[in-house]
């Protein structure tokens, strides 16, 4: 009999992480993988952002951090969101923790009591709805196709809401489809959510830089539930530091208060190296530091799109941030190749591994289960092999 707690056996394992340890095992094996799994920048943490951290190891920045970090960091994520959000947040409202990820969980079981509900838009990022079931949330799933950009309306999320109702978590730009919700949807949003007091908001905008269509739009922007919002940021997308691990939540005092509570039992102070390259990297004028970045992955999705554009079948959308495509593939359901039969998108991922030797992601790790996952966070040549590939297996289907 198990001797593990409920607690983990309830829990999922990541199926973006899962799907890159299967590319590793055959890539041991000698095979020739192009991974579109994981989301992860390609691009090299600038220069000047190394610089700081060889600097602050040369000054001794070696010892315990406060837990929600140094304040010299918080001012300077003060000072970034007044900057490029519009959003006041002191010093005492942010939180900085060790990646996004941390930020959000922290969150997470600071508000939510067993049984309250939280609200998901799908498509929404794999671990939502496993942090959710690690604060002993009900997850409410409310779909959102292609049809409609992966976005969901006002009336559906004033549909879902109800007295159990205690968080919405969303990602905008979007996590796995790369959808963004512009300032009148969110104004829409924000009228549904100022008549629910008590429902608080999760608004993750990690991805915030990796705009191809112009100004970012925070939630917390709305003045009327901007003590509703907590607003998720980070520095592993727009400045390439995922393995850093910074994340920070801007937040009303006393949830930011009790994330610190929380982290100060689990991880205490996120490291001292990775926030002295923070404050470097959140000074920086961010056109200048993020704009190469953004706009290879703008060609990137055009060069990708336009190969899935040409597969009968296959519906997909251009998405205007992060640097994901999340096309529908149902069509493909129910057809067979060597006598196997694709039943669902896990099928057509795992097909599209050992057929085509391409990683994918399966959309129902996502909510969406007629989609698959495709990150274009790598080389254009990489790219264009990996659609040759793909596109020569789905050619094989009947």
């Amino acid at each position: 009999m198990s001797k593990l707690s409920n607690r983990i056996q309830q829990l999922s394992e990541s199926a973006t992480i899962a799907m890159a340890q299967r590319s590793r095992e055959l890539k041991a094996q000698g095979k020739d993988v192009i991974s579109l799994s994981l989301g992860e920048p390609d691009f090299h943490t600038p220069d000047f952002i190394k610089e700081a951290a060889k600097q602050a190891i040369d000054e001794n920045y070696t010892n315990y951090t406060p837990v929600p970090g140094y304040v010299e960091l918080r001012e300077a994520i003060s000072k970034k969101f007044k900057r490029d959000n519009q959003l006041d947040y002191s010093p005492e409202q942010i939180v900085v923790s060790t990646g996004a990820k941390q930020s959000i969980a922290n969150v997470m079981l600071c508000l939510v009591n067993p049984g309250d509900e939280v609200i998901m838009p799908a498509p929404y990022w794999v671990s939502y709805m496993e942090i959710a079931k690690m604060a002993e949330g009900s997850p409410v799933v409310v779909s959102a196709g292609i049809e409609q950009d992966f976005k969901i309306t006002a009336q559906q999320l004033e549909d879902a809401i109800t007295e159990k109702s205690r968080v919405l978590i969303y990602s905008s730009p979007s996590n796995p489809t790369g959808s963004i919700y512009n300032e009148e949807e969110l104004a829409a949003l924000a009228k549904v959510i100022a008549q629910h007091k008590e429902l608080y908001v999760i608004s993750d905008e990690i991805y915030e830089y990796i705009n191809f269509e112009g100004k970012h739009h925070s939630l917390a922007h709305f003045d009327e539930i901007k003590d509703q919002v907590i607003t998720v940021n980070g520095l592993s997308k727009g400045f390439a530091m995922t393995g850093w691990r910074c994340g920070y939540i801007g937040a009303p005092t006393w949830i930011a208060k009790a994330c610190a509570k929380m982290q100060g039992q689990v991880t205490s102070g996120t490291c001292s190296i990775t926030q002295r390259a923070a404050i470097a990297a959140l000074e920086a004028d961010p056109e200048s530091v993020t704009s190469e970045m953004r706009q290879a992955f703008k060609k990137r999705r055009d060069l990708v799109a336009e190969q899935l554009e040409k597969i009968e079948g296959i519906k997909v959308n251009r998405p205007p941030g992060a640097f994901y495509l999340f096309p529908d593939v149902s069509a493909f359901f129910g057809k067979s190749h060597h006598g196997k039969t694709i039943k669902d998108s896990n099928d057509l991922s795992m097909y599209l591994l050992n057929e085509a030797l391409v990683a994918t992601v399966d959309g129902d790790a996502f909510g969406s289960p007629n989609c698959l996952r495709l990150s274009v966070a790598n080389s254009e040549e990489q790219l264009m092999e990996a659609m040759d590939r793909i596109t020569k297996a789905f050619d094989k289907l009947s």
